[in-house]
């Protein structure tokens, strides 16, 4: 015997997933040239240069024993100091070493979160679109997940909605800016009135309401775009970082945890952290990622080649019909359907070679997703073909 749902979770791929596979299969067959593939979040732009460069230096001239050993469960402790020095440094804060928790990317971060403040059948709440994820990574712990409808003037969050979503069960609330799949950043106003309510309810039901701040995308945003740093807006504050887009290295699988120093009962919340971290194996992250991290905390891949990829697109579907949310950051557009039915939309896109993903599982019916973090030269080469689908609805 095994357990049902895992077996269908571990079956059936996630939509993307699916579409991407789809897409290496279609290359074979048609040619590579003519499939045009923005369902994943992959990036294209190379690592910043001192990330080969810490790796080389690394190898070289550290112990290969000390290197590739185990670290601490929670990480290596200068490598945690380094990473909470400098988010002091950076936004005012006073971390040390044990408000950092190291993860095998974000995924491990939001599991081993969720595990950490799940006490059974808590409540979490999260705002549409979403990334789809998140629903497992909560029921897994035996939790469940409700979702605050989009706000489809501005995508920022509905604040009346959001309030009516909370109740005595709820423990947290999971944000994403930049967000996956809309690009959009919360602004300053939408997150101090979120954090208002989230201040008001805890003081309602008497226990805190943590605010688990999904952060992959920070580091991608455009022009003089800000992302507000949560724990500055609300004490009890739970980052997830990655550096799988902020260095461009998502098949390293890297990243922490970070309790906000006024987090109440930070001690007993920093414990049941590693407790959950130990409870699904996820002890000891690897090591060599964890040294070259700590080397490359100022660094960011070259950003202008998204910005350039994002105006082409944007720009070029707007001009055709298409109604496209401005993207602020990440790298993904968002873009309405042509019809009521986004499944169907997307699969008349296939017959062009135009992978991309309906919005049904973000929480968007009627949306779709454009993964923009591909080559300048692709998405050149698809724009005749968006132009012929949407020509196919006149």
């Amino acid at each position: 015997m095994y357990n049902k749902k895992m077996h269908h979770l571990g079956s059936v791929r996630s939509v993307i997933r699916e579409l991407f596979e789809f897409g290496k299969k279609r290359a074979q067959e048609v040619g590579a040239d003519k499939v045009y593939d923005f369902s994943l979040g992959n990036p294209n732009v190379p690592a910043p240069d001192c990330v080969n460069e810490a790796i080389k230096d690394l190898v070289t001239n550290m112990d290969s024993c000390a290197l590739h050993g185990y670290t601490s469960a929670q990480g290596d402790f200068n490598v945690r100091k380094a990473i909470a020095d400098y988010i002091n440094e950076r936004f005012g804060r006073k971390l040390n070493a044990d408000s950092i928790y190291m993860t095998v990317g974000a995924a491990a971060s939001l599991c081993i979160t969720l595990r950490a403040l799940n006490e059974g059948n808590d409540e979490f709440v999260t705002v549409a679109p979403f990334f789809p994820e998140y629903t497992v990574f909560t029921e897994a712990t035996g939790g469940t997940l409700k979702v605050v409808p989009i706000k489809q003037d501005d995508f920022q969050v509905d604040l009346v909605e959001f309030e009516k979503a909370i109740n005595a069960r709820t423990k947290g609330v999971i944000l994403n800016s930049p967000n996956n799949p809309s690009g959009v950043v919360y602004t300053e106003d939408t997150i101090k009135g979120l954090t208002a309510i989230l201040d008001n309810k805890s003081k309602e039901y008497g226990h805190p309401i943590y605010l688990i701040s999904d952060e992959p995308y920070r580091e991608l945003v455009y022009g003089d775009v800000k992302v507000p740093y949560l724990m500055n807006y609300y004490d009890n504050t739970i980052v997830c970082y990655s550096y799988s887009k902020s260095l461009s290295l998502p098949g390293e699988r890297i990243g922490y945890i970070a309790l906000s120093d006024k987090l109440q009962e930070e001690r007993d919340i920093y414990a049941a952290v590693c407790g959950a971290g130990r409870a699904l194996g996820y002890v000891c992250a690897p090591s060599l990622m964890q040294r070259v991290v700590e080397k490359c905390l100022r660094a960011t891949p070259d950003i202008e080649q998204y910005r350039k990829n994002r105006d082409l697109i944007y720009d070029t579907l707007c001009s055709y019909g298409y109604t496209c949310i401005h993207p602020d950051g990440a790298f993904y557009l968002f873009v309405k359907a042509l019809e009521d039915d986004a499944n169907k939309f997307c699969d008349r896109a296939k017959q062009l070679g135009l992978l991309i993903v309906p919005g049904d599982t973000f929480g968007a019916p009627g949306y779709c997703r454009i993964s923009y973090c591909v080559s300048y030269d692709m998405i050149k080469r698809s724009l005749p073909a968006f132009k012929e689908l949407i020509e196919s609805y006149k």
